[in-house]
């Protein structure tokens, strides 16, 4: 085992977290992407989060955030029994190898679970532990090619990729954290723990429910640009403005469609039929050309705070300039970085980002109890 660290602050305790989440302990076997965030979003609220990396591993930027790092050997004999210690007073355990990396590292959910039956054993994967595909390397993209969401996403000739939202963070993340809460939620009933089995292709499929009910009642069809959330209306979308900068508009709403018109000066009575999928094409290269007038901040004042549905496409770093951002600080300085704040927020026990802290495993495992 290696220290990351000279110095050994005490690992955060309930006494001095923040957020609804203090008091709970976490363990996680450092990764890449979803399982990092999930684990940020927990320390965020307030967990105790002990980060598992190996020797010269360094978890940095948000996803680091108000974690203890502890560097182990896993293929060391007493690293792993020093871990097994640790995880003997945890609450969850999250870890985002292929199946059965853990179960040949002698921490498996059947030899940990045995010695802390309230355990909460996460997994965290693309594929999910079991399936054909279950071995195979994939990323974010992948994952969403399979559920039929990147089909439907990106203009008619071709998908385009969301990033790695609707997949990693979406898909993998975001139901990583809603499945060990309501996993520690549950065993706080029972006294029992169980695995939770977090795969990404699960989840972006999860995310796109909307549109399969959507299909059976025959209001989707199959096909990029033919529907009205995925670029086929001309009163959803974005348009290129005279600077070439970009806009959105989402006047979905008879009320808000007909309040676009009047403060665009849509007139033409063309535009009477907003719903009629066969005038969407045509329409929208009309409104194409009305925006193609005015520059973004001339549509800004013009819309902006109205009910049209409209807001400007901002860069990242044009984002964290934005009054609505600033006024709620939705982007903060952390470790002399500019990131999201986290979210969501609560009136009682808000989060906070908290700056990692290196330790040993040792003086973790006393902190929490053990010998």
């Amino acid at each position: 085992m290696q220290d990351t660290a000279t110095a050994s602050p005490k690992p955060t305790t309930k006494a001095n977290a923040s957020g609804p989440l203090a008091g709970t302990r976490i363990v996680e076997f450092a990764g890449i992407g979803p399982g990092p965030f999930g684990s940020m979003l927990l320390a965020d609220m307030g967990a105790e989060v002990i980060t598992l990396v190996r020797a010269g591993q360094k978890p940095q930027g948000a996803a680091a955030r108000g974690r203890t790092v502890v560097t182990v050997d896993l293929k060391d004999k007493a690293s792993v029994a020093d871990v097994l210690k640790l995880l003997d007073s945890a609450d969850a355990l999250v870890e985002g190898y292929r199946p059965g990396v853990m179960e040949r590292l002698g921490l498996g959910p059947d030899v940990v679970m045995a010695r802390n039956p309230k355990l909460v054993y996460a997994r965290m994967t693309g594929w999910g532990q079991t399936g054909p595909l279950a071995q195979a390397a994939g990323h974010d993209i992948n994952y969403i090619s399979i559920t039929g969401a990147l089909a439907a996403i990106g203009p008619a000739d071709k998908p385009v990729p969301p990033l790695n939202l609707v997949g990693d963070f979406g898909g993998g993340s975001l139901y990583l954290v809603v499945g060990i809460l309501a996993a520690l939620l549950e065993a706080s009933k029972s006294g029992k723990g169980q695995v939770v089995d977090a795969a990404m292709c699960d989840g972006a499929a999860s995310l796109i429910t909307m549109f399969f009910d959507m299909t059976a009642a025959g209001r989707w069809k199959e096909g990029r640009e033919s529907n009205m959330l995925d670029g086929g209306a001309h009163f959803y979308g974005t348009y290129a403005c005279a600077d070439g900068q970009f806009v959105s508009i989402g006047s979905i709403e008879p009320q808000f469609y007909a309040l676009l018109r009047q403060i665009a000066g849509l007139t033409d009575a063309d535009y009477d039929a907003q719903m009629d999928q066969k005038q969407w094409p045509a329409l929208k290269q009309k409104l194409a050309a009305v925006f193609k007038t005015k520059t973004r901040d001339e549509w800004c004042k013009l819309m902006e705070g109205t009910d049209v549905c409209f807001a400007p496409v901002l860069t990242m770093s044009e984002a964290t300039k934005h009054p609505h951002m600033v006024a709620r600080e939705v982007f903060i300085n952390h470790e002399g970085h500019t990131q999201p704040a986290p979210a969501p927020r609560f009136s009682r026990t808000p989060s906070s980002a908290r700056p990692p802290v290196h330790s040993q495993i040792g003086d973790v495992v006393k902190a929490w109890g053990g010998k």
